[in-house]
């Protein structure tokens, strides 16, 4: 006679064994997935905001990408007080405004890639991205003489395929970490403000070659920082040499 309990008990001893053998497969699955093991043990990729620095020293960027009208303007206030800047210009801009490209260079500034159209390079693939940016890097060439290395993302978006397209070109994405927001149109007076506050040894400062009113709120931005002992540089000036790591905030440390 079959004893039920008997046949209960066997059953429950398989179906225990096949469950434990379908967690073990799962666990073994999560664990090895490209996917996941990628979201958890990689760090986000991210360009350059700010260096570290004991020393007071700060870099001063501009974006040109649409109008010119305060780009001579900008260049004889740095050159009155013996300073240069960088420049991150669009193709587009290149092609429009070649002789103040030249400007720029001849008057000791950085002129640095900021994309051939100023398309939302998150969009794009990899290989487009790498294309834009090559175009771009030889129109500015041609003009200046000097291959870019540094490049600013338009609108400063991101994420990990546009930040490994342009590592993948020998280039340095970089952002800033003080933002004038010039472009809103604000007062040169809170420009000031804005900026002077938020400046730290290492700063990366972001304006803009065509906004209203940044032509008079420079000069004071400048005067307050040297008399405030700082130094000021194009952006490849501020980068560390050598090894180097970029924590969660963007800043770029010495390894």
């Amino acid at each position: 006679m079959i004893d039920l309990r008997t046949i209960i008990k066997r059953y429950r001893s398989t179906l225990s064994a096949l469950t434990l053998v379908a967690v073990v497969v799962l666990i073994f699955w999560t664990v090895n997935n490209p996917r996941i093991v990628g979201a958890s043990a990689t760090q986000r990729l991210l360009p350059i905001y700010s260096v570290q620095h004991e020393d007071k020293i700060v870099a001063i960027s501009f974006d040109a990408a649409w109008g010119n009208e305060d780009t001579q303007a900008l260049i004889d206030i740095l050159r009155e007080r013996g300073l240069t800047a960088t420049f991150f210009v669009v193709g587009d801009w290149v092609d429009r405004y070649p002789e103040s490209v030249k400007a720029l260079a001849a008057a000791g500034n950085e002129v640095m890639n900021h994309s051939l159209h100023h398309a939302h390079f998150s969009t794009l693939r990899e290989d487009e991205i790498a294309a834009d940016v090559t175009a771009c890097n030889e129109k500015i060439a041609a003009l200046t003489g000097v291959q870019p290395t540094l490049f600013r993302c338009p609108y400063g978006e991101y994420d990990d395929h546009v930040i490994q397209a342009v590592s993948s070109l020998g280039m340095t994405a970089i952002q800033w970490d003080v933002d004038s927001l010039d472009w809103k149109g604000i007062s040169a007076a809170d420009i000031q403000k804005r900026v002077l506050r938020s400046i730290r040894p290492g700063s990366i400062v972001l304006f803009h070659n065509a906004a209203e009113n940044t032509p008079e709120a420079l000069p004071g931005i400048l005067d307050a920082l040297l008399a405030d002992g700082y130094t000021v540089v194009p952006v490849s000036q501020i980068l560390l040499q050598g090894d180097y790591t970029i924590d969660h905030t963007g800043r770029q440390n010495a390894a």
